[in-house]
């Protein structure tokens, strides 16, 4: 049997990336094929960052293309683009942000800022240039989490430099008040603050920036929607009917406001014994799946209640940089993967390739 492109193609359309749940062919990943008599070379540019997963997804390619009657050598390589996708209708790109992910939870006490940092660290340990804006403004907890003191340089006395960490670029109001000082603060004074600084940090050319919002649905969540370009948001939530009412008024914001749901995190689904071993469920069961199923979107992933996750958050040492090899570290890694996956998918941002239009009167 004759080698030809329609036969790769027609093989590859029956091969699943099990991060999209699409085959490589309806995502347009595989390029520049190539075929030498019986020898095929081609490669795979994935849209969401995969780099512990590259080794595993070349393999499943190869072995694929190996049940092609007389095939001969096989050579296949793969890597990532991140390209920029559409936010909210009317709401332009921030400049160096392809996309921003908004993590949110109805209501407090749920994990939603150590889910937000494991998130982008778990992004960045993918590949990716990450960055995380913490929007709690009355009750920032990012710096203590990436473990980060002092303020951020200021080289024009206008726009503020990232602070750094683990890896990926960070901006909290933490940095530029005291530990103890409270944020007394009316809402507009709260908002403006935000915008102030999502928009004068200097982000460094980011493929993500993912956003730590306060819990609830107020004028913070309400100021994302409105002026701040956002790709898509993950709802994070626990098992408990209380925390899965409000999870639903939050993901219901989004969905009013054209902000695309990535899908849902819960936390605390499970607590395993560190004695005895035995395992329980504290919150109840299955609560983030059926609200998944209700409203049609994925259960990105189920995280344990685990006494180390809050112990490496407290040290400043995350658990996808303190303990890189667990299996707590391999979920956020397949949640970052099927967020960044789910983003992949969606619509491109054509805006930078628009000129600018001028009218003016003569």
């Amino acid at each position: 049997m004759a080698i030809s492109e329609l036969l790769i193609q027609s093989t590859l359309k029956l091969c699943i990336d099990p991060n999209t749940g699409k085959d490589f062919i309806s995502t347009k990943s595989i390029k520049n094929v190539q075929i030498s008599g019986n020898d095929v070379s081609l490669d795979v540019v994935l849209g969401y960052p995969a780099q512990t997963q590259l080794d595993v997804l070349r393999q499943q390619v190869v072995d694929a293309l190996r049940g092609i009657d007389g095939i001969g050598n096989i050579s296949v390589n793969i890597g990532s683009r991140i390209v920029a996708h559409s936010a909210q209708r009317g709401v332009n790109l921030l400049p160096n942000v392809k996309n921003v992910i908004a993590v949110a939870s109805g209501k407090g006490g749920v994990g939603k800022s150590t889910t937000s940092v494991n998130l982008a660290l778990a992004l960045a340990a993918e590949g990716a240039t990450v960055g995380l804006l913490d929007a709690d403004i009355y009750g920032p907890s990012q710096p203590q989490m990436l473990g980060i003191s002092g303020r951020p340089d200021s080289a024009d006395g206008k726009s503020i430099e990232p602070m750094r960490a683990h890896g990926i670029q960070a901006m909290s109001i933490g940095f530029l008040v005291d530990t103890d000082t409270p944020m007394v603060w009316r809402g507009p004074m709260v908002t403006g603050a935000l915008e102030q600084l999502l928009r004068d940090t200097r982000w460094q050319d980011l493929d993500y920036l993912v956003i730590d919002l306060p819990p609830g649905t107020g004028d913070i969540q309400l100021t994302l929607a409105q002026k701040i370009p956002v790709t898509g948001a993950i709802i994070v939530t626990t098992p408990q009917d209380i925390a899965l009412l409000d999870a639903r008024k939050g993901l219901k914001m989004f969905e009013k406001v054209g902000i695309p749901i990535l899908g849902i995190v819960e936390n605390m689904s499970t607590h395993i014994c560190s004695n005895c071993g035995h395992e329980e469920h504290i919150f109840g069961a299955g609560g983030g799946a059926l609200m998944a199923s209700d409203y049609n979107v994925d259960l990105l992933g189920s995280l344990p209640l685990d006494i180390n996750i809050r112990m490496q958050a407290d040290s400043g040492q995350p658990t996808v940089v303190a303990a890189p090899d667990s299996a707590v570290a391999a979920s956020y890694k397949q949640i970052a993967r099927k967020a960044a996956s789910k983003i992949a998918i969606a619509s491109l941002d054509h805006s930078a390739k628009f000129p600018n239009i001028v009218i003016q009167k003569t």
